[in-house]
């Protein structure tokens, strides 16, 4: 386990957050549960995890995100860290989704937050979550089932879900790709486009690349060990090379930016789209 010794955050920030947190309310949350047997009811026990995952702290946790007090943490140290609101910024993603999607793949979805906020945007549709940490994942049906959400949540890789080809209509990840390599981030792309159905959409939240690389102290603050990498890439580019189709990039209160495409219809399906279904002479009828 790569260890930062006396990081910023060891030193300024913790403190910080110790004064900002309520500390008890955590300690009563985390004696509220059995979290080691709910993990254990959402945990794949013969999954492997990744070095990239394996081998960092995450946000001066020890042993990151496979750890139930990252899990805790999460939430009330995340509402000071995504300004003008954690909440606010979530919701300007799904704000950007298109039409009624009707199965919906939320990525790294950590301790369930936009997801949350998906199946409330869109009730009708089967929602499942997906995450690494078993942990996370817990704390995510807890917040569900107080909220009285039913959503399906799944432990596995976000770059080798095991779902079937073309299985979802919208696939979203929030915060995720800043805290993976570039090169599993653009496999992360790749298997959103396996996965989505032909028009399926993808929406990606995160930082914005172009501000964070004027920021390389957040490395040290937040103890973030891919972000700097992150922020030299290009999502553009990694979702144009995924395949995705009207790419779009919009930058959020200047420090998040949210990434938008489309999975290309097939020529079938685009003449379907254009020209309505085929009349009985075979010759494509308009759409009116």
């Amino acid at each position: 386990m790569a260890v930062r010794q006396d990081t910023l955050w060891n030193r300024f920030l913790q403190p910080i957050f110790s004064f900002l947190l309520d500390e008890e309310e955590m300690k009563q949350l985390s004696k509220s549960k059995d979290w080691e047997a709910l993990r254990d009811r959402v945990c794949q026990p013969d999954l492997v995890y990744p070095d990239y995952y394996l081998s960092q702290n995450f946000h001066g946790v020890e042993g990151g995100y496979l750890n139930l007090d990252a899990a805790i943490t999460y939430d009330p140290i995340t509402q000071y860290v995504l300004p003008p609101g954690e909440t606010w910024v979530r919701q300007e993603a799904i704000n950007r989704i298109g039409g009624q999607p009707q199965r919906i793949l939320d990525l790294g979805c950590g301790t369930g937050s936009t997801t949350l906020l998906l199946k409330k945007a869109f009730p009708q549709a089967e929602v499942i979550g997906l995450d690494l940490s078993p942990y996370m994942l817990a704390m995510a049906e807890h917040k569900a089932s107080e909220a009285g959400l039913r959503i399906e949540w799944q432990h596995d890789k976000a770059e080798a879900t095991g779902f079937p080809n073309e299985s979802f209509d919208l696939v979203t990840a929030s915060l995720l790709f800043h805290e993976t390599p570039p090169a599993i981030s653009q496999s992360i792309l790749r298997e959103g486009f396996r996965l989505l159905q032909p028009g399926g959409q993808v929406t990606i939240l995160d930082g914005n690349q172009k501000t964070l690389r004027h920021t390389e102290w957040l490395t040290n603050v937040f103890e973030e060990p891919y972000i700097q990498d992150y922020a030299k890439g290009s999502t553009d580019a990694w979702m144009g090379a995924a395949g995705f189709d009207a790419v779009q990039t919009e930058e959020i209160w200047w420090i998040h930016q949210i990434t938008r495409g489309l999975k290309p219809l097939g020529v079938e399906e685009a003449m379907v789209s254009q020209y309505g279904e085929n009349t009985e002479e075979g010759i494509p009828a308009p759409a009116f």
